[in-house]
């Protein structure tokens, strides 16, 4: 919460004050250093005082040159004139709850914005444990921006739910508009996007990154691609592939051509990979590149006949000198693998994360990325797979291993020897994601002694309360040193069989955790007392399935105020135990939210804290109680 308290603090009187003026005028006594004496004894008028608006100015100037978010919060905490200062020369506004402020009070303090970041559900809406209709519109801050901010040019919305009239009215209010990017949104449809095409004119970015558009029929669903303007466009990135409509593709290949300076293009599972044949023949420029579908075309397959395709891929890629960032690869035919080759060698980031493919399928690609930085890939490369970029990556600083069914009794393909093996050979690892059923303290153990410049790890055992599964003994240790040995670390998720003694080891060494996920993990309430006694930058909690009750709760009522927020699900809470937390502090929002309306009364389902600025929202759906 300290963030949001920076990012929101305000200059409560509007500036200038009495105290201010007293403080550079001219002295009232004799001798004083605001005034002056002449040769012959009188007493003339001192020269005039340094004018607080000149000091401003030079504030101002320098100010522009503080470009660190968190440098900017703690700048205007400094005083008054500070704060007014920094609000004057913010371009970039960040707020990571919509909820903590309100959009007017943010439009009146930030006056000068060209750039807004805005996110809103908590991160568990991943994993649908956010139900429908829970709240984060878009429509009040479309309004706020709209009438406060008409050169705004950038837009980054995060887990927000957007209208197509929302859309609609960026679109028309803001002529100088250029980046629109949304993560993880729901509610706008192809309409929407249309509108956007044809109305912003100087459009550089449109990034859709899994977002959720909603259910059209055939005849409702526009033709947003031709929309683009027909001259030559500024496009610089076009990211689609989350949308599940097919798309004009005479329009796109089209538009591709047309945008000399497009470095960034994803598509969707429709274009097939004669048709990237096409794009990528279009806009040899780029550098990132996602795949549509990277199989044979049905009736290809049907004719047996691929060869010619896979000859004009392999030279597409040939002729692509610039591509370092390759992803896609949905419904990935393992004859078009080998036409990739050619790009492997300046690839720092490749994501298969949506191609099931085997070990045996992945070592000859994997062979070729020597210089990779950043890997994403499903669990269906086996442990072998794993070894496999262990041996060849030696810069990679980000890898992603997602399951194939993210079920808690599924089979599960990588272990502690695959998790082993990255440690071993991937020793400038800085974040790690990992999802598996079997692992051990020895593995992880090892992680933390050769990756000691972590900075994110996230372990996902996804069976309930699993322990070492060679030992049997809890997950202690390994988590243990993992906080104990990467004094980096920032985020931390743990899961498997915990005792309080590894929330232990987390309050002791986890000094500068600020993001911490607890899953089907914990003892008791001291677990968790631990925690939020011992990790002072804790910034955002998440737990769910565990054991950890009002006590727990309770314990954390002096750090509750520094946080961004406090998500719980299927835990131990009652009704009474979070009235308590609202009554003593009445800052902070306790949202209680049900999924069931015949749920017990006295029983908390989930639980969301966070501390705002503006108070219990008004949007409030009935099946979320503010206490």
């Amino acid at each position: 919460m300290s963030e949001e308290r920076s990012d929101m603090s305000e200059d409560e009187d509007g500036g200038g004050g009495v105290e201010q003026k007293e403080r550079w005028g001219p002295s009232q006594g004799g001798g004083g250093c605001g005034s002056a004496k002449s040769r012959g004894g009188v007493w003339t008028d001192p020269p005039p005082p340094f004018s607080d608006q000149v000091l401003e100015n030079v504030l101002e100037n320098v100010l522009q040159f503080l470009v660190c978010r968190r440098d900017r919060n703690a700048a205007s905490l400094v005083c008054r004139s500070w704060c007014r200062a920094e609000a004057q020369t913010r371009g970039e506004l960040f707020i990571g709850n919509c909820y903590a402020v309100s959009p007017r009070r943010a439009t009146d303090r930030f006056r000068r914005v060209r750039s807004v970041v805005l996110k809103g559900k908590p991160r568990f809406a991943d994993f649908s444990l956010v139900p429908l209709g829970w709240g984060a519109h878009f429509s009040p801050w479309a309004s706020a921006m709209a009438a406060a901010y008409p050169w705004l040019e950038r837009i980054c919305l995060k887990r927000m739910s957007i209208a197509d009239d929302d859309l609609s009215l960026l679109a028309f209010s803001f002529p100088f508009f250029k980046d629109l990017t949304l993560i993880c949104c729901d509610g706008f449809g192809t309409h929407g996007l249309a509108v956007i095409a044809e109305k912003c004119r100087h459009l550089r970015v449109l990034d859709l990154i899994e977002a959720y558009l909603e259910e059209e029929e055939e005849d409702q669903v526009v033709d947003w691609v031709s929309k683009f303007p027909q001259t030559t466009t500024s496009l610089e990135t076009l990211g689609f592939d989350c949308v599940v409509s097919t798309v004009n593709f005479e329009a796109l290949e089209a538009l591709v051509a047309r945008s000399p300076a497009l470095r960034q293009l994803r598509v969707n599972h429709h274009v097939t990979v004669d048709q990237l044949f096409r794009l990528m023949v279009r806009a040899p420029q780029l550098t990132h590149l996602g795949t549509g579908s990277f199989g044979p075309p049905a009736a290809l397959a049907l004719q047996g006949d691929v060869m010619e395709h896979e000859a004009d891929l392999v030279s597409a890629f040939a002729a692509s000198k610039s591509i370092i960032s390759l992803s896609g690869f949905r419904d990935v035919a393992s004859q078009y693998l080998p036409a990739i080759y050619p790009v492997c060698a300046n690839l720092t980031t490749l994501n298969c994360s949506f191609a099931e493919i085997t070990a045996d399928e992945l070592k000859p690609v994997i062979h070729h990325c020597h210089n990779l930085q950043k890997f994403w890939v499903l669990d269906t490369v086996r442990d072998e797979g794993l070894q496999a970029v262990a041996a060849t990556c030696k810069d990679l600083q980000e890898l992603r291993v997602f399951p194939l069914n993210a079920t808690e009794d599924s089979e599960g393909f990588v272990s502690d020897v695959g998790l082993a093996a990255i440690s071993q050979g991937c020793r400038r690892l800085r974040s790690i994601l990992y999802f598996c059923q079997q692992m051990t303290n020895k593995a992880v153990i090892t992680m933390s002694k050769n990756c000691q410049e972590l900075v994110v790890f996230r372990l996902c055992i996804m069976g309930r309360h699993l322990p070492d599964h060679l030992t049997k003994e809890p997950m202690d240790e390994g988590f243990g040193a993992i906080v104990m040995n990467c004094k980096k670390l920032t985020r931390l998720a743990v899961s498997g069989l915990l005792t309080d003694k590894a929330f232990a080891y987390i309050g002791k060494y986890g000094k500068s955790i600020r993001t911490l996920s607890v899953a089907f993990a914990g003892d008791s309430d001291v677990g968790l007392r631990y925690v939020l006694e011992g990790c002072p930058k804790l910034q955002k909690l998440e737990i769910r399935d565990s054991p950890f009750g009002d006590p727990a709760l309770l314990s954390g009522i002096h750090q509750y105020y520094n946080m961004r927020f406090l998500w719980m699900n299927s835990c131990k809470l009652s009704i009474r135990g979070c009235n308590d937390v609202a009554q003593r502090l009445p800052r902070l929002v306790v949202e209680v939210i049900r999924d069931r309306p015949e749920a017990d009364d006295e029983t908390v389902e989930k639980l969301y804290m966070y501390r705002s600025l503006a108070g219990p929202r008004n949007d409030a759906p009935p099946f979320v109680k503010i206490l």
